[in-house]
């Protein structure tokens, strides 16, 4: 008797010859680093070079964010990624009184081109690539990145990293937006415009599923909205008079990696068929770089358990499995105290060296796709890339995912699937280790990590001896001059906000002047 995976699909118990009946290998799967994909998009995958591992950090100041980095490249990070706090994701700066009590508090308080400057102290920013997951202000801060860099010496066309830039899925599943869809998707198209110039080894955006997915997606909704957000941002970059492979080799993905082995495996090649596919044929995209989608993976927090939570450390090391044998590009593993508190520097570490173990240790990087051609995965991969195709067309039907987004389609299918799950934990359907099963009576005490409260009032001590020491009026001349560019479509905004802010403006005085022009996104009330 079948049961069902986390998408709703049929998961049988045997899987044999009859599962393949009339598969053509030579379609599904062609050669690793070829189109379409499914065995990877390169050729070798982890027998040269592993994975990027990276760790997501970031907390209270510039400076202590600093010091946890430096930690992570001395245990042997690949690559940095940076948490920003609330009011930095929604384009406030740390003194306004509506970001009181979140000044450093999910991630680094970054206002200015001198916080940025403290948070990459002393690391040699030609040499590290860095991720940023930054939405609706992703423009600002690869910016203040990009003039640190300026200020090491080290040239646009040397820098390396990613700047998350979905604004989509913030309307679906996240809610740190800013502005309208609109102006929204203008930005993201002058960011790919700006860095198709000026930062050509920059990925322009990470187009998300992992938020969806922490918000109660299925695998297969997971794929299908993020796949159908990513054509939206390439229908509205050719829109805007860029061509095809001028911009999609720099296109990346974000997604999770669930418990659920066998399917997040299965997903990541479906997803990358489906994709390779979608830009060969809808948008003619004749670069093999084009059509690859590559992808980072977070394991997945929204699994993560306060009750005895050592046992997350077992949770992690299979969804970081999972993300390898799936073919990733780069992945971030949670410490195990995630669903506690900010990670300690020991989890952290923890977190990492589960990655090394996985690299190093095991032999899954010794061979490419080891589970090419198993009955299991690639009927799995079939059902998931079908099931994902559907919803993609429900989405068009629409009109597109901004459409979707308007009707609210996107957000009520995955609150409909989180509630399910919610209901099949409270009725023990679905087993938590330590939650509804196993159990303990007495957990053991833990002691989390602690951001300072005091560092509100330092960042707007900060801030006013930048106010006050920088030329005012060039400040006000850069931001008016950025205003004007955002009232018309003919110029990119962001020539004129990088000289707003090297002028010292603020993250908070460019999101402000440009909310001035284009107003604010305000969601119905109900769908």
């Amino acid at each position: 008797m079948s049961s069902l995976s986390e998408s709703g699909l049929p998961l049988e118990p045997v899987y044999g010859p009859a599962a393949l009946a009339g598969w053509d290998p030579a379609a599904k799967l062609g050669e690793p680093g070829s189109f379409p994909f499914t065995r990877g998009v390169y050729p070798t995958m982890y027998t040269g070079r592993p994975w990027t591992m990276r760790q997501y950090a970031g907390f209270g100041t510039a400076a202590e964010s600093n010091r946890r980095y430096h930690q992570l490249i001395d245990a042997g990070t690949m690559g940095l990624s940076v948490a920003f706090d609330l009011p930095t994701q929604m384009g406030y700066d740390s003194d306004e009184p509506i970001a009181a009590g979140e000044v450093g508090k999910v991630g680094v308080a970054i206002d200015s081109v001198q916080d940025m400057r403290v948070l990459f102290d002393g690391i040699p920013l030609g040499e590290v690539s860095t991720s940023m997951t930054i939405n609706a202000p992703g423009s600002v801060l690869l910016l203040m990145y990009q003039l640190v860099g300026e200020e090491q010496g080290v040239p646009a066309n040397r820098l390396t990293g990613t700047i998350q830039n979905d604004i989509l899925k913030e309307y679906i599943a996240r809610g740190t937006y800013i502005f309208p869809p609109k102006p929204s998707l203008r930005l993201v198209s002058n960011v790919f415009q700006y860095c198709h110039r000026e930062i050509p080894k920059w990925n322009t955006i990470s187009i998300s599923g992992y938020h969806m997915a922490e918000a109660g997606a299925t695998p297969a909704q997971e794929i299908a909205f993020t796949l159908a957000n990513g054509i939206e941002y390439v229908r509205a970059a050719v829109a805007s008079g860029l061509e095809v492979d001028d911009f999609a080799p720099r296109l990346s993905f974000f997604f999770v990696a669930r418990t659920t082995l066998l399917e997040e495996i299965a997903k990541f090649r479906a997803a990358r068929r489906i994709w390779a596919r979608v830009m060969r044929d809808e948008f003619g995209a004749r670069n093999p770089k084009s059509q690859m989608l590559r992808f980072h993976t977070q394991t997945a927090g929204v699994q993560l358990t306060a009750q005895q939570p050592e046992v997350n450390l077992v949770r992690v090391a299979l969804q970081g499995l999972g993300a390898v044998l799936g073919g990733t590009q780069s992945l971030h593993t949670n410490s195990f105290d995630e669903a506690i508190a900010l990670p300690t520097e020991k989890a952290a570490r923890l977190a990492l060296r589960t990655q090394q173990v996985i690299a190093y240790e095991s032999d899954v990087t010794k061979t490419v796709d080891p589970l090419a051609g198993s009955y299991a995965i690639e009927s799995m991969t079939d059902d998931l890339e079908t099931a994902a195709l559907e919803l993609m067309a429900r989405v068009e039907d629409y009109g597109g995912a901004v459409a979707g987004i308007e009707a609210g389609f996107q957000k009520r299918e995955i609150e409909q699937s989180a509630y399910q799950i919610t209901q099949e934990i409270d009725g023990g359907r679905r087993t938590v280790v330590g939650v509804n099963k196993y159990t303990i009576d007495v957990e053991e005490p833990y002691e989390p990590l602690r951001v300072d409260p005091a560092i509100e009032a330092q960042q707007a001590q900060r801030l006013a001896r930048l106010r006050a020491s920088r030329d005012a009026a060039a400040v006000t001349k850069a931001l008016d001059a950025m205003r004007r560019a955002a009232e018309t479509d003919a110029e990119n905004v962001l020539y004129p906000m990088r000289e707003a802010l090297a002028a010292r403006a603020t993250g908070g005085e460019v999101s402000r002047a440009l909310r001035e022009v284009w107003g604010t996104y305000v969601p119905a009330d109900a769908f």
